[in-house]
């Protein structure tokens, strides 16, 4: 079993509202785009789309000591993978509604939204991705000169 593909699991069984399709495909996805020395943090599942009635937009969300990933399968033949690098990361946005919750990356080139998320694990995502970038973008801080 792959390291995301556990990690899916272990999400989907702590949020078990949040809806997900195709999991062990999914995370097949970014496994396959790993780095060799590249580990999982951090990953759980949404829909990648803003819509709550379109369910079939699944996709597998990996923070990775490197990036964010986000593999989705294609029902019939392929697949999508974004890549998300602490450079190109601007800000994460957060909300919540009734039941499910929607996140918001923005990034230099795109808007991500990442919706149908079970509103207990809004919480978890934000804290794992903002402390990671927090942390990697001050690497690409300016430095004073003398």
């Amino acid at each position: 079993m792959s390291q995301v593909y556990k990690k899916v699991l272990k999400f989907k069984e702590k949020h078990p509202l949040t809806i997900g399709w195709r999991l062990k495909k999914n995370s097949e996805i970014v496994e396959r785009h790993l780095n060799p020395d590249e580990e999982v943090i951090y990953a759980f599942i949404a829909q990648k789309n803003d819509s709550p009635f379109n369910i079939l937009g699944s996709a597998v969300i990996a923070l990775t000591n490197k990036r964010i990933l986000i593999g989705r399968s294609r029902v019939v033949i392929g697949y999508f993978l974004n890549s998300i690098t602490p450079d190109m990361f601007n800000d994460l946005t957060v909300s919540s509604g009734i039941i499910w919750g929607k996140v918001y990356i923005d990034t230099i080139k795109e808007f991500v939204v990442l919706s149908n998320i079970s509103k207990d694990a809004l919480t978890e995502i934000e804290t794992e991705i903002t402390s990671y970038m927090m942390k990697e973008k001050q690497k690409y801080g300016l430095r004073e000169t003398d």
